[in-house]
C-alpha cells in the first residue's frame, strides 16, 4: 500500500514503518560460484516486525509524495554520471592491484581531470605505489564522489577499467585538460612525472543516493554530455540555502500539499530541477526524518538567468497558495516573494 513511498525517504532516521521487501536490493549468487555462506547476505533489511499502522493523514501525504516523485523529470543515469565526473572537485579514490602485496588491493587518493570523452586523465610520479601498480597491471577502479558529497544520500560513481600511459604526441593536450581542472598543478612539468589515462572503461556503477542506484554501459557514458546548468548549480544552491531557505520550504509545500518541512537544503541544481534534502517530523511522531526529494522546474532551463526566472516563478506560485491558505496573515507570503524578487545575486 505504501511501498512506493519508501524509496523516497533517502536519509530517514525513523525507519520503523519501512517495508524490507521494497528496499531490498539483494543480489542472488549461484552456489556454484562460492563455497562461502554469507550469514549477512546483501540486502537493505530495515526492521521487520509485522505491519505498522500509519496515521491516515500521514499516509495521504506519503502517497502524494510518492506520486510526485515518480513523475518528477530527472536527467537520467548517463547524464547524471557524466555530469558528476565532469564537475567533481578533481580528486577520487583509485584502487589498484598491489604489486608489493599480491592479491591485495592498493588504495590512493589521486588527482584527475576528465577529457572531452569523460576519460579520466592523471599525472603520476614514478615513485608512487599506484604508478608501479598500474605499470604491472593496468586494471583498476576509480571512485568519484559528487562535489557536494557529505554522506550516503549524495552521488558517487565507480569507473572500472584500464589505466595506461598516454602516447608522447598527446601529452600537450593532456596537460591542457589537467590544468583546466587543476590550475596550480606545477608538477605537470616535472621530468619524473608521467601522463596516464583510463582509455578502456569497462564498467560504470552509479549511486545517486539511498535506493537510487544502477549501472550504465561504456557506450552510454561516452555518448552522454555533462548537464550545463550543473556547472554553476552549487553556487545557486549555496545562495538559496544561505539566504532564501524559507522560499525553498514554501516551494516544497506547494509541490507536495501537506508536506510541511522545517528545513529544506538544496543539494544540487540541474537543467530540469533541484534535489532538496528535507527535515520533517511526521504526524504522530516525535522523531525527525531527513530525506531527499526531487523538486522539478516547470520547464528545461539552459542558463543562469533562466534559473532565477524559474525560481521566482515557483516562489510566486508557492506564495500565492500560502496567501489563500492563511488569509489572516497576508504579509507572510509577501515576505517570501520579496526575499527573492529583490535579490539579483542569482544572475
Amino acid at each position: 500500500m505504501i511501498k512506493k513511498t519508501f524509496a523516497l525517504l533517502l536519509l530517514t532516521r525513523n525507519t520503523h514503518a519501512f517495508s524490507a521487501a521494497t528496499l531490498s536490493v539483494a543480489r542472488t549468487a549461484s552456489a556454484a560460484t562460492s563455497q562461502t555462506r554469507l550469514f549477512n547476505a546483501p540486502k537493505h533489511d530495515v526492521r521487520s516486525g509485522g505491519n505498522v499502522e500509519m496515521d491516515p493523514e500521514e499516509l495521504k501525504i506519503q502517497n502524494a509524495l510518492a506520486e510526485h516523485q515518480q513523475n518528477a523529470p530527472k536527467l537520467g543515469f548517463p547524464t547524471d554520471v557524466r555530469t558528476l565526473v565532469q564537475y567533481n572537485h578533481g580528486f577520487a579514490v583509485m584502487s589498484t592491484n598491489s604489486k608489493a602485496n599480491p592479491g591485495f588491493p592498493g588504495g590512493s587518493v589521486v588527482g584527475f581531470a576528465p577529457d572531452e570523452l569523460g576519460r579520466p586523465v592523471f599525472i603520476f610520479s614514478g615513485m608512487s605505489t599506484h604508478t608501479q601498480d598500474l605499470l604491472a597491471d593496468p586494471k583498476c577502479s576509480l571512485t568519484i564522489a559528487s562535489k557536494e558529497f557529505k554522506g550516503a544520500a549524495d552521488g558517487r560513481v565507480n569507473l572500472m577499467g584500464k589505466v595506461t600511459l598516454v602516447p608522447k604526441e598527446e601529452k600537450d593536450a593532456m596537460k591542457a585538460v589537467y590544468l583546466a581542472k587543476h590550475p596550480g598543478a606545477f608538477w605537470v612539468d616535472f621530468g619524473d612525472f608521467n601522463w596516464f589515462r583510463m582509455d578502456e572503461i569497462m564498467d560504470i556503477r552509479f549511486v545517486g543516493g539511498f535506493a537510487r542506484a544502477g549501472s550504465i554501459t561504456p557506450e552510454e557514458y561516452a555518448e552522454a554530455k555533462p548537464d550545463p546548468v550543473s556547472a554553476f548549480g552549487p553556487a545557486i544552491a549555496n545562495h538559496m540555502n544561505d539566504d532564501h531557505m524559507e522560499s525553498t520550504i514554501a516551494m516544497v509545500a506547494h509541490a507536495i500539499p501537506g508536506l510541511d518541512v522545517s528545513e529544506a537544503v538544496i543539494t544540487s541544481v540541474d537543467s530540469l530541477g533541484m534535489y532538496v534534502k528535507c527535515t520533517r517530523t511526521p504526524r504522530a511522531s516525535d522523531q525527525p526524518q531527513q530525506f531527499k526529494i526531487r523538486l522539478p522546474f516547470p520547464r528545461r532551463i539552459t542558463d543562469r538567468k533562466e534559473v532565477k526566472d524559474v525560481i521566482v516563478e515557483m516562489t510566486r506560485a508557492a506564495a500565492a497558495t500560502k496567501s489563500t491558505q492563511i488569509q489572516q496573515d497576508p504579509t507572510g507570503s509577501n515576505r517570501i516573494q520579496h526575499s527573492i524578487y529583490l535579490d539579483d545575486s542569482l544572475n
